[in-house]
């Protein structure tokens, strides 16, 4: 990848789509399963994993969103890269269960077929023909951002005209500890080259950046845990083009050591904001940064107890 080649493409975010409990019942009115597969997708698709489900709504939501019609783009051209953590969590649950207390040949052989959590996307990929560039993301809690960031690299590479990007979670399966706190819903963003927009007059929401890095807990833990951070965030933030002071901070993490060592090492002001069981919540604070009236420029920090950090400067299109 040339300098040429990486400064030729600029990725600008053009379409945005939601599916969580907050969107489709935003009152808390409905009684029972806040998501019908068969209202919200039509018929076909009672048998898909929860999370595959999600993302196919969040990303017919994305692609209406674009006032773009996708056949312009060759099937080839088009990327698609999806972040989960706990997406098929409850289908390998039964899995498990269902080999253990009786026979692997009871596997039902419509699910059989989602053994991989790399498969959360490939239904989406196959129902719009993403035929290019495609990869899964997994990285605990920030796999999202990064999904965001492997994807638009893939464009500035050329290996790509067009992107699908985002994360897609389900709720843990009840055997897994911290099951009541699991994220549960999709977020599903079109990443586009800003000359192509242009040129057919098409809306932009704006620009997402991301630089990622590992800073290990025992790392974090030590007595230089926040230097350390400081000078791992001073190189993304090189990365990212930001110098001087940092615009306002959504700081996505729990109460552990590597978010507080970020915390200390941005040397500023953060909002801290909680981090729910699952990769979504991140995701869901850049769709909420770029959507806010009159916002400006925000960063956006995903952090993980693992050691995963994910910083992500979001530009809004002024409105």
């Amino acid at each position: 990848m040339t300098a040429t080649t990486t400064t030729a493409v600029d990725p600008v975010i053009t379409g945005i789509g939601v599916v969580t409990p907050e969107v489709l019942d935003p009152a808390g009115e409905r009684t029972g399963a806040w998501f019908d597969h068969r209202a919200q997708l039509g018929r076909g698709y009672k048998y898909l994993p929860q999370a595959s489900q999600y993302l196919l709504a969040a990303t017919g939501r994305a692609l209406a969103d674009t006032g773009a019609d996708l056949a312009d783009v060759p099937e080839h051209h088009r990327a698609v890269t999806i972040g989960t953590n706990n997406g098929m969590s409850r289908l390998y649950g039964e899995f498990d269960r269902t080999v253990i207390e009786s026979d692997s040949t009871l596997l039902s052989p419509a699910s059989v077929p989602y053994f991989s959590v790399n498969l959360v996307g490939s239904r989406v990929a196959m129902e719009h023909a993403l035929k290019g560039y495609s990869l899964g993301v997994h990285s605990p809690a920030v796999a999202g951002l990064e999904a965001l960031e492997h994807g638009s690299r893939a464009l500035l590479a050329g290996r790509a005209r067009w992107l699908l990007a985002g994360a897609a979670e389900s709720p843990l399966d009840w055997s897994e500890p911290g099951s009541e706190g699991s994220e549960d819903g999709a977020v599903a963003l079109v990443v586009e080259p800003a000359a192509v927009v242009a040129a057919r007059g098409g809306r932009v929401h704006g620009r997402v950046r991301v630089r990622s890095f590992l800073l290990p807990p025992p790392v974090a833990a030590a007595a230089d845990g926040a230097g350390t951070a400081a000078r791992l965030l001073g190189a993304a933030l090189d990365g990212l083009g930001l110098s001087g002071p940092l615009p306002p901070v959504r700081l996505v993490g729990a109460d552990d050591a590597v978010t507080e060592a970020v915390a200390a090492g941005l040397g500023t002001a953060v909002a801290r904001h909680p981090a729910g069981v699952g990769c979504l919540t991140p995701v869901l604070h850049v769709t909420e940064a770029l959507r806010e009236p009159g916002a400006g420029p925000q960063l956006v920090v995903g952090v993980s107890a693992q050691g995963n950090v994910s910083l992500t400067h979001v530009t809004p299109r002024p409105h």
